[in-house]
């Protein structure tokens, strides 16, 4: 919480002294105060280290991803809630390939707190059809992937859904 005050508390000032210089007729300085107070404030809604999860997320470095997301104090009170969500979000991608009981319940979270994007929520409902298929819930597992499928409107998700049908065929 002390974080996210001091975040602001700092991009307050800048926007105060970007103010002052535009009165002392330093336009320049003050268009780069101004600039510069953006990076506070950006940062109360992306916070780095989930910036940089997602980056060694995408690069496949799941040590490094792990990591970043490990250094997160008391997320609960130090990430805003759509982070939140994409925290539980990333901590459940990171868990299932070792403990799927514990992805199942960050899933979970994820979705309770709020995933943005339709594609997040699809994923999310996806890895719980997967793993409630694996502890043969198959009617849970259906109406997860149902939900999935409504959810991914582009069909980025198509062929796993349908990979997911045909497992649940054998089950």
């Amino acid at each position: 919480m002390i974080q996210k005050i001091i975040r602001l508390g700092a991009a307050a000032v800048l926007v105060v002294l970007s103010v002052l210089q535009f009165i002392e007729g330093e336009i320049g300085n003050g268009i780069f105060l101004f600039l510069l107070a953006g990076i506070p404030v950006l940062l109360y809604f992306r916070h780095e280290r989930m910036i940089m999860a997602l980056w060694y997320l995408r690069k496949q470095d799941m040590v490094n991803a792990s990591k970043h997301l490990m250094a997160i104090r008391n997320p609960e009170n130090t990430l805003i809630k759509g982070q939140l969500a994409y925290y539980y979000f990333l901590q459940g991608v990171m868990v299932a390939q070792t403990n799927l009981n514990k992805a199942e319940v960050f899933m979970k979270k994820a979705l309770q707190t709020g995933l943005r994007q339709k594609l997040d929520r699809a994923t999310a409902k996806l890895q719980l059809a997967s793993m409630a298929m694996s502890k043969r819930r198959k009617v849970e597992a259906q109406s997860l992937l149902t939900e999935a499928k409504k959810l991914d409107e582009k069909g980025m998700l198509s062929n796993e859904i349908k990979m997911l049908q045909q497992q649940m065929k054998r089950i």
